[in-house]
């Protein structure tokens, strides 16, 4: 996962669905709405199989839109639907560099404080994620994530991705910190004028209001 812009990128978390069909819908909606560094599909719970038929209907629209597509779960399914890497908790991480780096993405997640990021980046991954996948639960970004993406980019060179609140206007409270990604749930899925519309706004928001690395 490149930041290939020099302003903090949008990373999309797919929320639970009942309904694989307009999870795809609206994934693919969110896509086009402008630029999306990668998305990660997590397992919500679901037994290997039924996990499996949906990373595999997911994962290429993911992909033909140009994003990493990131499986967030059992580290079979990524390779059998040819995801571009996994997503694992800090107790993984060890395991999962040393079977899928540098072939697949691995990123790291559940890291509750500077101690717990500082272990993780030692065995080198290719992201931290501070914030929990379904932690959008209020509508700004957790302070403590926020305070933990900016200690984290002043200081260390592995990218970051910092978990925004429900309201879109909490991405800029990210970008602020210089984290490289911000990541997004409900904000985008839940808006009321559609995925697509919302990702194009955000987009807008970090090209007026994001600072530039370099800078």
């Amino acid at each position: 996962m490149t930041v290939d812009q020099d302003r903090c990128r949008l990373v999309l978390v797919v929320p639970e669905m009942a309904d694989t069909g307009d999870q795809e819908k609206q994934l693919s909606d969110a896509l086009r709405g402008g630029d999306v560094a990668s998305v990660i599909l997590p397992q919500y719970g679901e037994d290997i199989e039924a996990f499996q038929r949906r990373a595999e209907r997911l994962v290429p629209i993911i992909q033909d839109h140009g994003a990493a597509a990131l499986i967030a779960g059992d580290s079979r399914v990524a390779g059998r639907a040819k995801a571009d890497g996994i997503h694992v908790a800090r107790g993984e991480l060890a395991d999962a560099m040393e079977r899928f780096s540098p072939r697949l993405i691995v990123g790291v997640g559940g890291l509750k404080d500077r101690h717990a990021a500082l272990e993780a980046g030692e065995l080198n991954p290719d992201y931290v994620f501070f914030g929990m996948l379904d932690g959008d639960t209020h509508a700004a970004p957790h302070p403590k994530n926020v305070d933990l993406g900016e200690w984290w980019a002043s200081m260390v060179e592995i990218p970051c991705i910092v978990m925004a609140g429900s309201d879109p206007a909490g991405v800029i409270d990210v970008a602020l910190t210089f984290a490289e990604f911000v990541a997004v749930g409900k904000a985008v899925f839940d808006a009321p004028g559609g995925p697509a519309a919302m990702v194009a706004e955000i987009n807008a928001m970090l090209d007026e209001k994001a600072p530039r690395f370099g800078d």
